[in-house]
């Protein structure tokens, strides 16, 4: 069984009991990257039983620079199972071994930043059959915590999730485009919350998840609660299954001309052992979504990117959130 860091115990890989909160949402997101086959992608649900939905997500990004995409808000009952739209996780081992499967359309995105306008792009982009049936190994611990103290403390209307953890994973399955076959082999990160949640909660962040192969990877995340605020530096380190805590990191970005949308960054981190490393990151593909709630739009950027650390070469995800006019 995969090492459990904070209060987390095994039964955490499960669906919880439904809150009382109208935006109570528990979700699964897995991101994983084929680094010879130069593909990568994430899917995600995200259950608003109380709603009566769920937000259901698949990206792949493809070598050619097309994006496969689709969204849907599709109809539950309630929040025992993650399975909406198409889109299944299902827990074989908890803590070590768990499989997605999606089977479905997906709009064939040629610029994936028509996505800045979802119903054009949606009615303009061919279709494609996607199938993607991929089992997910666990390759480090599972790091987070069962309850957040300071996020129970604040209305429902501004949590963000009480409760998260993450864990690096390996990966291994197929993709079905349009019947053609692609063997996928790769690695990446899962990620599990459950709480209260409005995307309008945070005025930004930075997610940024790393895979240099099976024995190290990387998570980095830089959190800004409120605008002008202080902000929440922290990650990890998973080297050979062990862990090592981020104390300090800083964060430079270029960016396309509009000043949003990510192309490249430079990060620098510092773990509570007093090892000190540069980052750097090329955007390889990239896709804007936006999430819009009482007249606030919400910019989350997803760039599939190449990390290079101390002559090493990693695939992960680049993630933005934005609060924009």
């Amino acid at each position: 069984m995969a090492q459990l860091i904070g209060k987390l115990v095994p039964d955490d890989d499960y669906t919880h009991p439904l809150g009382p909160e109208p935006n109570f949402n528990e979700s699964m997101y897995f991101n994983f990257f084929d680094p010879d086959r130069q593909i990568g992608g994430f899917v995600r649900l995200g259950n608003r039983a109380n709603e009566g939905r769920a937000e259901m997500t698949v990206c792949l990004f493809m070598p050619d620079g097309r994006v496969l995409f689709n969204f849907k808000r599709a109809p539950i009952e309630n929040n025992e199972k993650f399975d909406a739209g198409g889109l299944q996780f299902e827990v074989l081992e908890p803590t070590e071994r768990l499989r997605t499967v999606y089977v479905g359309r997906a709009s064939m995105l040629d610029d994936a930043r028509s996505m800045a306008d979802p119903s054009r792009a949606f009615r303009e982009s061919p279709r494609c059959d996607l199938t993607i049936n991929l089992e997910h190994f666990a390759a480090g611990p599972m790091y987070g915590g069962a309850k957040d103290r300071e996020e129970s403390k604040r209305d429902a209307e501004k949590q963000f999730g009480k409760a998260h953890y993450e864990q690096h994973m390996a990966v291994r399955g197929e993709i079905l485009l349009d019947g053609n076959s692609l063997p996928f082999s790769g690695f990446g990160l899962r990620d599990h919350s459950w709480g209260p949640r409005h995307w309008q909660a945070l005025h930004a962040y930075e997610w940024l998840t790393m895979n240099f192969g099976p024995h190290f990877g990387a998570m980095i995340s830089v959190i800004q609660r409120e605008a002008g605020g202080e902000a929440r530096r922290g990650g990890v380190l998973i080297r050979d299954g062990q862990m090592d805590l981020i104390r300090d990191v800083q964060i430079e970005i270029e960016y396309e001309e509009n000043g949003l949308y990510h192309r490249s960054l430079q990060v620098q981190i510092e773990t509570t052992s007093g090892e000190k490393l540069e980052i750097d990151g090329e955007v390889k593909g990239f896709i804007p979504l936006r999430n819009r709630r009482d007249g606030q739009t919400t910019h989350i950027g997803e760039g599939m990117t190449e990390w290079r650390c101390q002559n090493q070469v990693g695939f992960g995800l680049s993630e933005l959130l934005r609060q924009v006019d």
